[in-house]
């Protein structure tokens, strides 16, 4: 990864500022700048027959003291890092996207907000809608009462199932854990087979079947660590059966990891709805930081299995 702009939205609230301890430790690997950006929505429209009277809106003083309120914040952190303000006069979700897609981003951090029973599946509109539009790589901070993880990230799981976009987020795990110099895990959730898989004529015992495919994937995974990885770490290889979500979730947990780095699938329209159904699950219901990597484009794609293989 080459990060040089991070993008931090905050809403000046906890939530946010948790997010933003995130955000300065990628930067200082990196050696990153960090722009914090407030979206102001105006509570008030303009009624045209007020309009030029000053009534109805204050939406440029709102906007004013809101920026006035960010430098003044930013100006009392001692963070080590170069971070600008930016203030814009829209929703928030929508700033934020815009944003990243229109200036020279190379990542999001943004936090979620913690809320218990039917409302823990509810990362907060603005969150969710980033997360289903942003072309750019998100990272997701859960709230600071529930995150299980610490800073800096020293445990880091990368589910792949050797999609495109699950190799572009095995790249950046690769660039995380080689600057954070941190342990890093490969791991494949093996899924029920088709019922009628187990009927194929085969060269071998049908009742192996699982153990072939554990010892295939196990080799295929091995197979994506580059050369250049091996002289700094030995990557892990985990493979587990399972439903998908529900088996990332669990080996995060028993292996206290401090960031989950999981591939979003294309841009589909029922991708921009549910942003993945295994990875919609994960950001949800995480307890550590989730970076979401968007799709290679073919080109990228073909690079970096070149790079691989």
């Amino acid at each position: 990864m080459n990060i040089q702009t991070i993008l931090w939205p905050t809403d000046f609230s906890d939530d946010s500022r948790h997010a933003l301890e995130h955000a300065v430790a990628i930067a200082r690997w990196y050696s990153a700048r960090i722009v914090a950006l407030h979206a102001y929505s105006p509570v008030m429209m303009e009624v045209p027959a007020l309009a030029g009277t000053g009534a109805g809106s204050d939406a440029p003083d709102s906007s004013r003291a809101a920026a006035f309120r960010l430098r003044e914040e930013v100006a009392s952190w001692r963070t080590g890092v170069d971070i600008s303000v930016d203030v814009v006069d829209r929703p928030a979700a929508k700033a934020i996207v815009e944003y990243a897609s229109q200036k020279p981003v190379d990542l999001v951090v943004i936090g979620t907000h913690g809320a218990s029973g039917f409302e823990h599946l509810v990362l907060g509109s603005v969150t969710e809608k980033v997360l289903r539009r942003s072309n750019r790589p998100v990272l997701t901070v859960p709230p600071r009462a529930q995150v299980t993880s610490s800073l800096p990230f020293k445990r880091i799981i990368c589910p792949t199932d050797f999609s495109s976009s699950s190799l572009a987020a095995l790249q950046a795990a690769f660039s995380l854990a080689e600057e954070g110099d941190a342990a890093l895990m490969l791991l494949h959730v093996l899924e029920d087979p088709d019922e009628n898989e187990l009927f194929v004529p085969r060269t071998y015992d049908v009742h192996h079947h699982r153990e072939l495919r554990e010892q295939h994937v196990t080799q295929h995974l091995a197979s994506l660590v580059p050369d250049s990885a091996r002289e700094w770490a030995s990557p892990r290889i985990r493979v587990v059966a399972g439903k998908p979500y529900e088996e990332i979730l669990r080996v995060a947990h028993e292996e206290n990891a401090d960031l989950i780095v999981i591939g979003v699938q294309g841009r589909s329209p029922m991708d921009l709805m549910v942003f993945g159904s295994t990875t919609n699950q994960v950001v949800r219901r995480a307890t550590c930081p989730v970076l979401t990597i968007r799709q290679l484009a073919a080109a990228g794609h073909r690079r970096l299995m070149a790079s691989i293989i």
